[in-house]
């Protein structure tokens, strides 16, 4: 058994590409927990998406074995992602350990998800480490010891205990980690359970909380958990307090990084326990395993953990495979992509050009982004995607309120509609403070306010959702060169004037081309909308009106010529009544065609549209 005292149980917290897998890459090397001869570049990021961006999507648990002073001390590491659609992950992370390093790119200073990561940390009462990375960078004295100020003010602590390390050379990454085990605390068993059981039912429990999840298809659903009270050993019968689902462990042990069977955890370690489960439906991330059979049922619920931020879908998409015969291998994927992303939620939908397919819930752009990249990558699934919507409001004339996700089902007849509103922190240097305001009506901000920061500074606004999914974070990349970074939380819902904008071809409204627009932009979205299916719709033996229809009016039209035909062609010379008549002919012919035309818009063409 582990000495729990010996046990230190942390995570890298930092802004998105400020080096928290570079960091992890060299304390697997100084620990020996990898070799040289197979270290490779994030090493911890496993997924084909986190190395072609270059970012951390999924958090990674490894266990590292370091001696100082004569004493073996386990080193629970949690590398996390650092975009705000993964925030989450982050919260999964943090309810499972005792200490954090935040982590600061000194070339770039705190940024928004520094200051996001900070106070989720400091909230629950984690030991934080500061550290400046980079150091190699930057020659200026000067220069550093400001932005090391910049994080010491932050964290609240002095200048000189911020550690100043390279993760790519390895300065100062040895003197780090022996601070994590100097400066964290060990973990303790928790004992909130004893007073809600007697001695005799409590002494016997142990108790694990669920961070992650994955499918193994050897050993069924997997179970990423920290044991807080007990231990597990190989043949346990266990049971998950929120599901009901009881399971004899099949396999238990560490990450290494890779899975390796140990047969026991004790309390306060970090490991696995596979479950041999095959249903997705039957584990729950954010539950609590427990080995105590003789409680009742209700007993047992006064047992389960704290979790931690219950992920909440935001934007909805449609997607549709490509071949439809993959729908079933589509739902399989899904059902394993939500295994290890608890965030996804999936339930059947179907339209009539692309068959049957899933309208599925994100957390934001780049996690619906990330999503059809792993269906393509790890499953061999395309998909094709519908325009991403958000969940309305809506509240009818008897005061009654419903949660629209699909566009198409917001009727005419409702009173108001309400949008969800997120609370927006901007960091940027001080000269682009201008260009950044600049975005304010384009993407209807609102409650504007600034806070110096040095030579930088924070803007914080409320914006709607909906235009954070569109392009905001290009248009800020752009206005601000790349310097600006956000972050974001959702906030609550919010009176606004909005219009669904349908699309029609020939009279009738395509199914999946259906949004809901604010009304000021109403107009250019409508002519933006019609020019392009003018451009890709093939041409037919009769006229084609392209129509956008919102307030029950047609708000811009655009008109695809029927085909031509030179009927009078054989004809040469002669009385021309004779032409006349086989024109009319034509004419008559096309108006009877017009009048039972009915425009199936083909796959490809569909695709075109949704790009």
């Amino acid at each position: 058994m582990n000495n729990i005292n010996n046990i230190r149980n942390f995570v890298i917290i930092a802004h998105i590409d400020h080096g928290k897998s570079t960091l992890a890459d060299r304390m697997l090397e100084i620990t020996g927990t990898i070799e040289s001869r197979h270290m490779k570049p994030q090493f911890l990021d496993s997924l084909e998406s986190e190395r072609e961006r270059g970012i951390t999507i999924k958090m990674a648990p490894v266990r590292m074995i370091y001696t100082l002073n004569a004493i073996t001390y386990t080193l629970n590491l949690i590398d996390t992602p650092g975009h705000p659609d993964f925030f989450y992950e982050v919260s999964r992370a943090l309810a499972a350990v005792e200490g954090a390093i935040l982590l600061m790119d000194i070339t770039q200073g705190v940024q928004a998800q520094t200051l996001a990561k900070f106070y989720a940390a400091q909230k629950i009462g984690l030991k934080i480490i500061g550290a400046v990375n980079k150091i190699d960078l930057i020659k200026d004295e000067a220069e550093i010891n400001k932005k090391i100020k910049e994080l010491a003010d932050l964290i609240g602590c002095r200048p000189e205990e911020i550690y100043k390390i390279s993760g790519k050379t390895g300065e100062g990454v040895r003197e780090l980690l022996e601070s994590i085990i100097q400066k964290i605390p060990a973990p303790q068993a928790c004992a909130d359970h004893a007073s809600a059981l007697s001695q005799r039912e409590s002494a016997i429990n142990a108790r694990a909380l669920i961070f992650d999840s994955f499918y193994s298809d050897h050993k069924g659903i997997v179970a990423c958990v920290r044991i807080f009270d007990g231990e597990f050993k190989l043949g346990n019968e266990a049971k998950f307090i929120a599901t009901g689902e009881k399971i004899k462990i099949k396999d238990l042990g560490y990450f290494s990084p890779q899975m390796k069977s140990h047969g026991e955890l004790f309390v306060g370690e970090i490991g696995y326990i596979a479950t041999g489960l095959k249903e997705t439906e039957k584990i729950k991330i954010g539950d609590t395993i427990i080995i105590n059979q003789r409680l009742t049922t209700n007993n047992q619920r006064l047992l389960a953990l704290p979790g931690y931020l219950e992920p909440k879908p935001v934007v909805f998409v449609s997607f549709y495979p490509e071949d439809a015969g993959d729908y079933e291998n589509f739902k399989k994927a899904l059902e394993k992509l939500k295994l290890n992303d608890s965030a996804l939620s999936f339930e059947p939908d179907a339209n009539e050009v692309l068959g049957r397919g899933f309208k599925i819930g994100f957390l934001g752009k780049l996690h619906f982004e990330i999503t059809a990249e792993r269906l393509k990558k790890e499953f061999n699934i395309y998909i094709i995607n519908t325009f991403p919507s958000v969940a309305y409001k809506i509240i009818d004339k008897s005061r009654k309120e419903t949660l629209i996700q699909n566009p198409a089902d917001l009727s005419n007849e409702f009173d108001e509609i309400l949008e969800p509103m997120i609370n927006l922190e901007i960091i940027a240097p001080i000269q682009y403070l201008g260009n950044v305001l600049q975005l304010k009506e384009n993407f209807r901000m609102q409650n504007l306010s600034t806070k110096n920061l040095g030579e930088r500074i924070l803007i914080s606004a409320k914006m709607p959702l909906f235009e954070l999914i569109l392009d905001f974070d290009d248009r800020l990349k752009s206005v601000s060169e790349g310097f600006a970074s956000f972050n974001y939380e959702l906030a609550d819902y919010q009176k606004a004037d909005l219009k669904k904008m349908e699309i029609l071809v020939v009279n009738e409204p395509v199914a999946g081309l259906t949004r809901i627009i604010p009304r000021q932009k109403l107009e250019r979205e409508a002519r933006k909308m019609t020019e392009k299916l003018k451009n890709i719709l093939p041409r037919q033996q009769f006229t084609q009106a392209i129509q956008a229809r919102a307030d029950g009016r047609i708000i811009a039209r655009e008109t695809i010529p029927a085909m031509k035909k030179d009927v009078t062609g054989y004809l040469y010379g002669g009385d021309r009544t004779r032409k006349m008549k086989l024109w009319k002919k034509q004419k008559e012919g096309k108006k009877k065609l017009l009048s039972a035309a009915s425009v199936r818009i083909p796959y490809e063409v569909f695709k075109k549209i949704l790009q």
